[in-house]
């Protein structure tokens, strides 16, 4: 099984959109945890769950709220047969009918199950409107998706033609078919905007529950938002904050740090990312906005002094962020592209 687990490991990392550097201070082990054979739900609290796939493959998490009569959902998984997946799992927490669905942001792992939910109010922000209205699948980071998906494809059928180990070329074996059936899923995608947009707030009322959905500012893409329970001290960051640094390819990394600033001020103890598990370690906020000032002021520098970008991914030296931790020099070259095409461009 350590071979099986190195496998997956690999090809969840060369799909991977969001760079969670760490997660530290999560959630205690002794929450509710129910598991199908699809999904994993975790309490964070009073019923408001984390929705996590067990399927060993790149998606995002979700949020199932379960209200006094109903049930609210936020993001929708990477492809319709996901989204599938979720709604009957959904059925062993809940009897209650899903009645709403929020997209946090419109990127493909979060929205991409949207025209499953083409029968209830679908809420977003007018820029993840304005996205998935548009071209989605032309936008790079579906594009990156989709060759990644190819390559794992690719690379695992030939290491299967050179595996000797049985037991291992079992494990392959049944790994591929289980990835080329999920990547298979995106051929079904046809994306579906919100039907129902906001440019700054709103609010639900769920019975005695209230669920605010807010844009604070561009951060991740231009239109994320997060979802503030005010009466449970929990918010829902999308990948607008991780315990760590985003994936900075669609990002406004000069304004980011301000937006992470308005999300403090909001009344909390927990939030929960759009990838991985809920975080109580606050402080970490702190951190990742002196790493984003940090990483655009160097970038900056770099770009007046005419250095290319290639050039600057591989020689940045963040390496004084040691609590992120960043531990070697360089960044990703796909982030400090964005960073100089919003110099060049900043709107």
């Amino acid at each position: 099984m350590a071979f099986l687990t190195k496998l997956l490991l690999a090809a969840i990392v060369r799909s991977i959109v969001c760079i969670v550097v760490a997660m530290p201070n999560v959630l205690a082990a002794t929450v509710e945890v129910i598991t199908t054979d699809t999904h994993r739900f975790t309490e964070v609290r009073n019923q408001i769950y984390l929705a996590q796939s067990t399927a060993r493959v790149f998606n995002s998490n979700a949020l199932v709220i379960v209200n006094e009569d109903d049930v609210v959902l936020v993001d929708s998984h990477v492809t319709p047969a996901k989204a599938r997946d979720l709604i009957k799992s959904i059925k062993a927490i809940t009897p209650n009918p899903i009645t709403a669905l929020i997209n946090s942001h419109h990127h493909w792992d979060h929205a991409h199950g949207n025209q499953v939910f083409n029968d209830i109010p679908i809420i977003g922000h007018d820029f993840t409107y304005t996205k998935l209205v548009g071209a989605p699948l032309e936008e790079a980071t579906y594009v990156n998706g989709i060759a990644g998906n190819k390559a794992t494809i690719a690379r695992l059928t030939a290491q299967l033609v050179e595996e000797r180990d049985s037991e291992k070329k079992a494990e392959v074996q049944a790994y591929l078919e289980m990835f080329k059936a999920h990547a298979y899923g995106f051929d079904e995608i046809r994306p579906v905007p919100p039907n129902v947009t906001l440019s700054q707030r709103m609010t639900l009322h769920r019975g005695a529950r209230e669920i605010e959905i807010i844009f604070l500012g561009r951060a991740h893409t231009g239109g994320d938002v997060v979802v503030y329970f005010p009466a449970d001290k929990l918010v829902f960051t999308g990948d607008m904050a991780f315990g760590g640094p985003s994936f900075l390819g669609d990002g406004y990394v000069d304004e980011w740090p301000e937006t992470l600033e308005k999300l403090k001020r909001l009344d909390f103890d927990v939030f929960v990312p759009g990838h991985g598990p809920p975080v109580t370690d606050l402080n970490r906020l702190d951190l990742v906005q002196d790493f984003y000032r940090d990483l655009w002021r160097k970038a900056a520098t770099m770009h007046a002094e005419g250095v290319t970008a290639e050039d600057a991914a591989e020689t940045i030296d963040l390496t004084n962020h040691t609590d992120i931790p960043i531990t070697e020099t360089g960044t990703s070259l796909v982030s400090i592209q964005r960073i100089y095409e919003r110099l060049i461009d900043p709107d």
